[in-house]
């Protein structure tokens, strides 16, 4: 990824650090909406709403168009696709590790089974005689 696709992931995962973004985003999935619309479940004005539309914007998340005198948002998915990709090689990294952890956790366990007093290859404690 060149620099300026790493400022633009940067861009995406910046914006989506914000909960009313995602939700942003969220409610664009079921199609375009207006400034209004989109402002409706939330209890901030419709200016704090295009705040955040405009830093979805900068981000590649959302795209503007105007119909008539409204001006609708659009979901653009690419850049999510873009941001899941670059997870995906983390997650691959990750999982491939916590694989070998499990591995040497249930070696070590074995090996602690197996030598453990009265099991089949263990010994058992050697009693002292008394002596009278």
């Amino acid at each position: 990824m060149d620099a300026q696709g790493t400022d633009q992931l940067s861009a995406v995962f910046a914006a989506l650090a914000d909960p009313t973004r995602r939700e942003i985003l969220l409610r664009l999935q079921n199609g375009d909406a207006s400034v209004s619309e989109l402002a409706e479940p939330f209890a901030m004005s419709q200016p704090a709403i295009s705040k955040h539309l405009k830093v979805l914007e900068s981000a590649g998340l959302v795209s503007r168009s105007r119909v008539a005198t409204t001006r609708l948002s659009h979901l653009e998915a690419e850049p999510l696709r873009e941001a899941t990709e670059w997870m995906q090689r983390y997650k691959r990294f990750w999982n491939a590790s916590f694989d070998r952890l499990d591995a040497a956790i249930a070696a070590f366990q074995e090996n602690e089974r197996r030598h453990e007093p009265g099991s089949e290859t263990g010994r058992e404690p050697e009693e002292e005689e008394e002596t009278a």
